[in-house]
């Protein structure tokens, strides 16, 4: 008998629309995938996603002429150059507008293999499959796709939609502790944009979710891709509210560009983010002090990091220039009205984003 899976709508305008096949050990269901993959596909992973994860995708696939091609690991290969790698694989092995690329992987596989199906004869089928769950919970969900560039994260990309999401909790049981612990930065910054509810259920299953839990994963899951869906289906490219989801991310993605993508995970840096951006939102009046412990404490319980050593402000002032929010050579914030709610602000003043940078930098 086959896993349980609950089938969960995207759904965008036009009747557009695409599944989250979400479950516990449902990749490898036979024919899972049918649907969604015609006659030629390209999974692109990588070296260890692969070894681990690519037989079970297989048996999930109908028949098809299946190619491969393996990517390095980590946000440092987000890059041009690997995504050329995938264009000259499909090129190669003479795949046609009818192929389907397939994302096995975390994040960067997601955004690289998902801006290759986006431009390769001018946009081709797509497919996630996360396999980390910063990915299950936030990259794999919404169509957003791109390379980072040496002038900043995520500045080549496009919106590409995919044909389906698998959202297998299974996945994440042979992820490292810390690619795992990364993933749980974007749990909490659901919680703290959309659901004050589901963030006090995150304070009280801390425990059970670093434990990995099957239960407890589910439930974080499935409500992060119900947000996460209700937000990209109201703004389907970021045109006004869709930018909520970046809290914390104007600081990350700023500490991950000044320590070269190479000291912090993803996650890591969101996390630090998140606790500047809530710093700034208390300096601002737009929440209250308390909300910022909590915000931090959780993080503290989740094992992830509030502030960041040997770093100066400068670079992080100098990275945030190039922040996709920036308006009329404006910073844009998404700061926190309480826990549960938020709102994109023009208005800190150069004082209380000093501040805010000052409270993450530690030393």
């Amino acid at each position: 008998m086959g896993a349980a899976m609950e089938r969960m709508q995207v759904a965008l305008g036009d009747g557009r629309g695409y599944p989250i096949l979400l479950g516990d050990g449902v990749l490898g269901e036979g024919g899972l995938l049918a649907p969604f993959v015609g006659r030629q596909a390209l999974v692109v992973t990588n070296p260890t996603v692969a070894r681990l994860l690519l037989p079970a995708l297989q048996r999930s696939l109908p028949p098809t002429a299946l190619d491969v091609v393996r990517i390095g690991d980590g946000e440092r290969f987000k890059t041009l150059a690997t995504y050329a790698e995938v264009i000259d694989r499909l090129v190669a092995k003479g795949h046609n507008r009818d192929t389907t690329v397939l994302a096995l992987g975390g994040g960067v596989v997601g955004d690289v293999a998902g801006f290759a199906a986006a431009t390769y004869q001018r946009g081709v089928g797509f497919v996630q499959v996360p396999t980390t769950l910063l990915a299950l919970v936030d990259s794999a969900v919404g169509g957003k796709t791109g390379v980072n560039h040496p002038g900043g994260k995520n500045l080549v990309g496009a919106f590409h939609q995919p044909r389906a999401v698998v959202a297998d909790v299974a996945t994440l049981g042979t992820l490292p502790s810390r690619e795992f612990g990364a993933g749980l930065a974007e749990v909490v910054k659901y919680g703290a944009i959309a659901d004050a509810g589901f963030f006090a259920w995150l304070e009280d299953n801390a425990a059970d979710l670093l434990a990995r839990d099957a239960g407890a994963l589910l439930h974080a899951v499935r409500r992060c891709c119900e947000i996460k869906a209700e937000v990209v289906a109201a703004d389907e490219r970021e045109q006004g509210g869709r930018a909520i989801l970046n809290f914390g991310h104007t600081f990350g993605h700023a500490i991950e560009a000044a320590t070269g993508y190479r000291r912090f995970r993803h996650g890591e840096a969101v996390a630090i983010g998140m606790a500047m951006a809530m710093e700034l939102s208390v300096r601002l009046g737009r929440a209250k002090p308390a909300d910022a412990d909590r915000v931090r404490g959780l993080l503290a319980a989740l094992r992830l990091p509030t502030q960041v050593d040997e770093l100066a402000a400068a670079p992080l002032r100098e990275a945030m220039g190039m922040d996709k929010k920036v308006r009329g050579g404006q910073l844009r914030f998404v700061v926190c009205d309480g826990l549960g709610a938020c709102a994109l602000t023009a208005d800190a003043s150069e004082g209380a984003i000093d501040e805010a940078i000052a409270s993450g930098l530690a030393g």
